[in-house]
């Protein structure tokens, strides 16, 4: 699926259509480079979860939680700064096989190798200052 957004609202609302669906149990993967839009994609996702917290990039932290919605916790991982997997490889996979969990992952590659191929991954590819084409894989039946 590709989807054209031409604004910073237009990326939150399709990441809040995109969270209002989820069940738990869903990993999504965000690709793209900084400020390509996948930090605004999840405050976007977190709404549609109903998480009144602010979102913020976990760069700094690798990883944050957020209570949401029927009992759903959004786990969001930020691998920018990781150079090993280590530790963290073990905490992403409890959180990806948490039926609870809906599992957000920025800059994924460095934990490629425990990521289940059931999962929905995004590519954000610039445009311009603003659009960004949308590539959305792994979809089923969420979109």
């Amino acid at each position: 699926m590709i989807q054209e957004v031409k604004s910073e609202a237009e990326t939150r609302a399709f990441g809040e259509l995109v969270g209002s669906r989820l069940k738990g149990g869903e990993l999504i993967v965000l690709v793209g480079d900084v400020g390509a839009g996948k930090t605004t994609f999840t405050k976007g996702l977190a709404k549609g979860l109903l998480i009144d917290e602010d979102i913020q990039s976990p760069s700094f932290t690798i990883s944050r939680n957020y209570e949401a919605r029927d009992g759903i916790v959004l786990a969001h991982y930020d691998f920018y700064r990781l150079n090993d997997a280590g530790i963290m490889a073990n905490e992403l996979h409890e959180s990806i096989h948490d039926p609870a969990m809906v599992t957000i992952i920025e800059w994924a590659d460095i934990v490629e190798g425990v990521l289940p191929e059931d999962r929905m991954t995004i590519v954000f590819e610039p445009k311009s200052e603003n659009e960004r084409t949308l590539t959305v894989t792994g979809v089923k039946d969420l979109l």
